[in-house]
């Protein structure tokens, strides 16, 4: 199963819906991409309440003061059927720098510039604007 997939999906579909909050089951990557969201501005908060078993991430969505989603588009480049693993030098500037891509490194989940500025490459996930 494509959890990263999953994640994505159900982001898009919730502020589609106008939905204020989405919840999920929790993992390392999803907190990751929510975090990169968070610092990035395209949602209001997240939470991750631990349970017995995986725990259940919250995610706030954010919206315009005309109600529109912030997140216009969010899309998967790296599937399972297809990974895509780029070098530092070959990240894209997501809509000439309005929006963003987010990596798997050997750091951890990050966006685009700090990839690019800490010269690190690694697994192409998706990108945001």
């Amino acid at each position: 199963m494509d959890t990263i997939g999953d994640f994505l999906t159900r982001v898009r579909n919730a502020g589609a819906a106008r939905h204020e909050k989405l919840d999920m089951p929790a993992s390392n990557v999803r907190v990751g991409i929510a975090k990169i969201l968070l610092d990035n501005g395209y949602i209001r908060s997240f939470k991750v309440v631990r349970d017995g078993k995986q725990g259940v991430m919250r995610v706030y969505l954010k919206y315009s003061e005309k109600g529109k989603p912030i997140i216009t588009e969010i899309s998967r480049v790296s599937r399972p059927g297809r990974r895509v693993y780029i070098k530092s030098g070959d990240i894209p500037e997501v809509r000439n720098g309005f929006g963003i891509s987010i990596l798997s490194t050997n750091r951890g989940v990050v966006d685009g510039d700090t990839a690019k500025k800490e010269k690190l490459g690694g697994e192409y996930l998706c990108n945001v604007w």
